[in-house]
């Protein structure tokens, strides 16, 4: 499978909450780095532990995923996602490594729109972004 496909299909998989088979497309010793958060997850039974046990909100409701941009160039994959929840919307910019067949790195930037205000000295140089 070309690693677009992989990583897109990782997010249907995550989606769908299909577990089992996220780990078909993660190596079993897989390194993904949250530098935002300053975590990092090894090895694949990690990764899903991670993800499958922060896929609720706080009423129990399943979040959902939505890919908003995904492009490749050879063995490297970038995603953007957004999950939104109740009262946030997370998203993700991601740069994945595929290797035959399977995620074997990856580092995600996590965060939510408006969390890192802008500061004031900006104002005069740049106008607000506007949610699409």
């Amino acid at each position: 499978m070309e690693p677009l496909n992989v990583v897109a299909e990782l997010w249907e998989r995550i989606e769908a909450r299909d577990w089992d088979g996220v780990g078909e497309l993660i190596a079993h010793d897989a390194v993904i780095e949250w530098p935002v958060s300053g975590e990092r997850i090894v090895g694949r039974a990690n990764f899903i532990a991670v993800n499958s046990d922060g896929v609720t909100d706080a009423d129990g409701d399943e979040r959902s995923v939505e890919v908003l941009r995904i492009l490749a160039d050879g063995d490297f994959v970038v995603t953007e996602v957004e999950i939104p929840q109740e009262h946030v919307v997370y998203r993700a910019v991601s740069l994945w490594t595929v290797r035959a067949g399977e995620i074997v790195e990856a580092r995600e930037y996590w965060t939510s729109p408006g969390q890192d205000p802008a500061p004031r000295w900006r104002a005069g140089y740049v106008e607000p972004l506007v949610a699409e």
